[in-house]
């Protein structure tokens, strides 16, 4: 009780209504072990969300606990500023390894804000200092979110997020997602990406500076693109001179079955934001990829790159991604994603007989359920009904079972589960036989069932 009072009294929980929260309701994580995370009464639940899409290897592993107390008796700081340590460069070189074409220059980062705040900004900078100096434009998604940065918000077309601190930085433009679901016209590349072709023309090819996209979009709910979507982004970005960002923040180290989504969709980008699974969230860290070609213009003459961080390849965090990346190797994590994706998409599949389930989406162990009041017509449900639903009927029912995923308003209400790589069929069974009586429960109190 003392510690639920420190909390209210002193803690301010991150993008957290805090007027909900009484010292009864507040939950207390303590101890994690696999994917499972006990409170402090001794409760399990099933970590589906792998805590905020970033523990990949489960919790509780020792050795990464042990690498850590290596390092930090080994070296526990040293800054990335005029010099370096062998532990960043050991993971800068592991990192080029794995990422998408000739990504090969790693900025290292504390988060994934951070890593797209970076991104943004060198691209900007490469074009000024290439003497392009009127590309200052970005291009986004519409529901896409990436960070709670002030460049990263201003390239996130959610009104909640940016209203309160209007005026953004400048040059943000939207362009339509890749919702089949909710898609009025053809759902494929050539029509998905003729909105980004006519915005670049309106605007001016020499205006734009980058486009930036998660290659599964989870803002808006787990949204996937059509075959072919992105190799031809890649070739209208490389048509008009603009630089093209994957925000992998979420979806790199094996949440879409490879070590990153640009990998399986077959598309190399010029730069590539990294964080949470990189570390499986053992300890703070993300990662700005960039290729040589956009390192260039830095490596003549007195040219510095006009952005970094303190703890920019923290020596313990380096350490830590090093051995979290040695399990993903060594237990094969990618693989066994891939090759159990079906199994867990048939899981969600067959949720779409209750009333209340209008589609099913994601790859790899990143999926949405969209929650509609009719899913024969695809009835949207009220602004005022979506709090009732997510909050009180779906996401308070689930946590009281021992489920933990999220609810999300950002586009149309849904349901986002990414649950730890190691999880197998048996975890699917755990999360169905959660959702489905909670679903038919919230179908049955709104009067929805047939």
């Amino acid at each position: 009780m003392r510690q639920r009072e420190q909390v209210l009294r002193h803690l301010w929980m991150n993008f957290t209504r805090m007027s909900d929260y009484s010292r009864d309701d507040l939950p207390m994580w303590v101890r994690g072990e696999g994917p499972y995370i006990f409170d402090d009464t001794g409760k399990k639940y099933l970590d589906g969300l792998s805590g905020l899409f970033c523990n990949n290897i489960g919790h509780g592993r020792v050795e990464i606990a042990e690498a850590a107390e290596r390092q930090l008796r080994t070296l526990a700081f040293a800054p990335t500023w005029g010099g370096a340590h062998p532990v960043a460069a050991e993971l800068a070189a592991k990192i080029a390894h794995y990422a998408p074409g000739d990504l090969n220059r790693v900025l290292f980062t504390s988060g994934g804000s951070e890593a797209v705040e970076a991104a943004l900004k060198l691209a900007r900078q490469y074009h000024y200092e290439r003497g392009d100096r009127g590309r200052y434009k970005v291009i986004s998604r519409m529901t896409a979110y990436h960070g709670c940065t002030m460049y990263a918000t201003s390239v996130t077309p959610l009104n909640y997020c940016r209203e309160p601190f209007e005026p953004m930085v400048g040059g943000a433009r939207f362009i339509p997602n890749t919702d089949r679901y909710r898609c009025e016209g053809d759902w494929t590349a050539e029509a998905l990406t003729a909105p980004l072709e006519r915005t670049i023309a309106f605007e001016g090819p020499k205006t734009i500076s980058a486009v930036i996209m998660e290659p599964v979009q989870a803002g808006g709910g787990a949204l996937v693109a059509p075959p072919g979507y992105y190799e031809r982004v890649r070739e209208i970005c490389d048509e008009n001179g603009i630089l093209l960002i994957a925000d992998e923040v979420i979806c790199g180290w094996g949440r879409i079955g490879d070590w990153f989504a640009s990998n399986r969709y077959g598309f190399a980008p010029d730069l590539l934001t990294t964080a949470k699974g990189l570390t499986s969230a053992y300890a703070p860290m993300g990662a700005l990829i960039a290729t040589d070609k956009v390192m260039e213009p830095f490596l003549e003459g007195t040219t510095t790159f006009q952005h970094g961080h303190t703890f920019s390849g923290h020596p313990l965090s380096a350490a830590v991604a090093l051995a979290n990346i040695e399990i993903l190797e060594r237990e094969q994590i990618p693989q066994h994603v891939r090759s159990n994706e079906g199994t867990l998409r048939a899981s969600l599949d067959s949720l779409r007989d209750i009333p209340i389930v209008g589609d099913v989406r994601g790859a790899g162990y990143l999926w949405s359920i969209e929650l509609v009041r009719d899913n024969e017509t695809k009835e949207k449900f009220g602004y005022s009904e979506v709090d009732e639903l997510l909050r009180d009927l779906i996401s308070m029912e689930l946590e009281r079972r021992g489920l933990l995923l999220r609810t999300d308003r950002r586009g149309e209400p849904a349901i986002t589960l990414s649950p730890p790589l190691i999880c197998g069929p048996e975890h699917f069974d755990e999360i169905l036989g959660h959702l489905r009586p909670v679903l038919e429960n919230a179908t049955d109190k709104l009067g929805l069932g047939k």
